[in-house]
Parts: C-alpha cells; structure tokens; sequence
C-alpha cells in the first residue's frame, strides 16, 4: 500500500511568539532609541514621493535598498515585478498613489536572480503562478532572437533586465499615468534592477517624464542593456 505523505507542520505557537516579541521589545524599541518621535510621526503622515513596484522576493526589501524611512516609499510588489493592464491590485496602488498621494516618481524595479523570471525562461510548470509569468515568457518571445546568442545564465540575467523595460513601458501606458500626464503632473517613470550579489540598484536607461518620452525611453534602454 501506497504511504499517504506526512502532513505539514505548522511552525510552533512559540515560535511565532518569539517573532511578536522580538518585533515589540527589539526593533520598536531600537527605532524609539534612535528616534523618539519616530512612532508619532510616522502616523501623522504618509507623504511619499516615490512608488516602487517591485518584486515580492524576500531578499528584496525596498525601503532598505533605497535607504528611505517608513512613509517615505509607497510600495506595490508582486512575483516577478509584472505590470498588467487588468490587473487592479497594481492599478490600484498605481492610481492611488498618483492622484491621491501625489507620487513624482514611479520606480519599476526588477532583481537579478529573479525566480519568476527564470521559472518563465525555463518553461518551468509550477502551477497556479504559470498563468502569471506567461507575461514574463511574453517579454522572453519578443526578444528571442537576442536571448538565444547568450550563454544561460547571461539570458536569464538579460530576461530580467528586459522584463522591467518592458513593464515600465506598461506603466507608462496605463490611462492612469497618461491621463496625470495630460493634466500636467509631474510624474516621471523609471526602470532600475538590483544585483542580489553587491546591492547595488543600476539604472537600466529607461525614464519617461511624458508621453513624447515613452519610445525614446524605450529605444534607448533596449541599446543600454545589450551595449
């Protein structure tokens, strides 16, 4: 007879008690050491001037990457950093942060080992999430042809790269951001990636400040990565 598979163990309700009490007496108590009203002031206000749309990987954190406080960046993060036109989540916190928050700058920042972007290079199946990096094998088809002169792990490097080129020209044609442009906001588009291996952030070409901006942008961020 065939064994059925031990069930999953939940962490024990110690353990998670240890992360609430290292989070209440650790680090709330670090930041009022360093900074007395941190808490006070931290809810008083949210005034970003910066969105980043970034990818949920736990190696990734924002606000540490770009050294800015709590309150500071206004983040939306999904598997693989993906802007979809349907998808109302990133929507959403785009709309929200443009007209309501008054963002200048949105940062569309991939990663270097990206899972998501890999997965899709490899035709990896892994379920439900296929659906969503079929996006990213999308951004793989459409440049193909430059992809297959590379070595593996030069591709994959390259897929990422590529893949948040391609997103920040999706956020640059949402009717959110063309319509804050037609009203005259100030609002400037960017496409970044970070390298897992030195933390360093490095500009990938791509920065649209209007919608005359947009292929420009586009041409020149394509000639910086393959340079």
């Amino acid at each position: 007879m065939l064994s059925e598979p031990e069930p999953r163990i939940a962490p024990p309700l110690g353990v998670l008690r240890e992360v609430e009490r290292v989070s209440q007496r650790t680090w709330a108590a670090e930041a009022v050491r360093r900074d007395p009203d941190y808490f006070t002031r931290l809810q008083q206000q949210q005034a970003p001037e910066y969105l980043w749309i970034g990818c949920s990987d736990s190696r990734v954190p924002a606000n540490e990457i770009v050294g800015l406080a709590p309150g500071e960046l206004f983040v939306h993060r999904n598997v693989a950093n993906v802007v979809v036109h349907t998808d109302l989540n990133c929507l959403s916190a785009l709309q929200y942060a443009i007209d309501v928050l008054g963002v200048k700058h949105v940062i569309v920042t991939g990663h270097y080992g990206c899972g998501g972007v890999r997965a899709a290079f490899d035709d990896a199946r892994l379920g439900l999430i296929d659906n969503w990096l079929r996006h990213v094998e999308d951004v793989k088809h459409r440049h193909e042809g430059e992809l297959v002169a590379l070595s593996k792990e030069r591709a994959v490097d390259r897929l990422c790269e590529l893949n948040v080129i391609e997103q920040a020209r999706h956020v640059c044609e949402t009717t959110i951001v063309q319509d804050a442009w037609a009203r005259g906001m100030p609002v400037t588009v960017h496409g970044w990636i970070y390298g897992l291996s030195d933390g360093r952030l490095r500009q990938l070409g791509f920065t649209a400040a209007h919608a005359g901006d947009v292929d420009p942008a586009y041409r020149a961020s394509l000639l910086s990565v393959t340079a």
